[in-house]
């Protein structure tokens, strides 16, 4: 199969049906536990907040790889494989400097039509230990399942799987956190301690992704505010966040406490 290729320009647009709606979310906005996000409405701080994404943003292509027919156990979805090309990365380690050029990979499981009003969507961090092996350290599995249960159940949304291994720091260095973990330390102290940010992740790969596939309005299951924040900068309106809420183990409640107090996740 030929590969499609969408070389973005230097100002981002959204396709499909509808008018572009950029709107900002500032890291301290209110959302409710399936409620409306807030916007401001003063042109300036938009503008600044859409100057910014565009500074961040160095994809020189995102393309689609892939569309194929993918019967799972939830229902019947298409598995589309997308790969972004990032020029000039930011290393998320001093000691590990980028290459000049990245290539950032994603999965987007699709159920249903998407015309008409804004689908659920997920996000989700590619997690080994936990969507592969169960591990109970985190609640990356449980959070997997409950997305593709409640899109199964609506029938029609959106997976988006992210190769972003451990918050972006990669497998190994996740198993050397997770390490320090054992020795005392919580999760952003240890990606700190490796010499890692404490979250290697943008999100923007995601954004261009739903823009390719037509969307410019989508209700986005999540409890990372960074995650709303980053799809309305890049021009992908937010009409409801869904809460991402999945029962704590005794094994990862120290975790789990940990990211809403230091990384604001919130909890409804």
């Amino acid at each position: 199969m030929d590969a499609k290729e969408t070389v973005l320009p230097d100002e981002p647009t959204a396709r499909g049906a509808g008018t572009s709606c950029l709107l900002t979310v500032s890291r301290g906005h209110p959302l409710g536990r399936h409620g409306n996000v807030r916007r401001p409405t003063a042109a300036p701080r938009e503008a600044q907040d859409r100057t910014k994404y565009n500074e961040k943003m160095a994809f020189l292509s995102v393309r689609k790889m892939a569309d194929a027919d993918f019967p799972t156990r939830w229902g019947h979805f298409r598995i589309l494989g997308f790969e972004g090309v990032v020029e000039d990365p930011q290393p998320c380690n001093a000691a590990l400097p980028a290459p000049a050029v990245r290539i950032e990979s994603a999965v987007a499981l699709v159920m249903g039509d998407l015309e008409g009003a804004p689908p659920l969507v997920r996000i989700h961090s590619q997690c080994l230990t936990g969507d592969v092996f169960h591990s109970l350290r985190c609640d990356c599995r449980q959070q997997l399942e409950l997305a593709l249960a409640t899109i199964a159940e609506e029938g029609r949304g959106i997976l988006l799987y992210e190769n972003q291994e451990g918050r972006g720091i990669g497998l190994m260095a996740k198993l050397q956190a997770y390490e320090l973990q054992d020795r005392g330390l919580d999760t952003i102290e240890a990606n700190l301690e490796l010499g890692y940010a404490a979250d290697c992740r943008h999100f923007e790969l995601p954004a261009e992704i739903l823009k390719l596939l037509g969307l410019t309005s989508v209700r986005l299951m999540t409890n990372n505010p960074e995650k709303v924040e980053a799809l309305e900068l890049a021009g992908v309106r937010v009409a409801e966040r869904v809460s991402a809420v999945v029962p704590a183990e005794p094994t990862n409640e120290f975790y789990l406490k940990t990211k809403q107090d230091k990384m604001g996740h919130l909890v409804g």
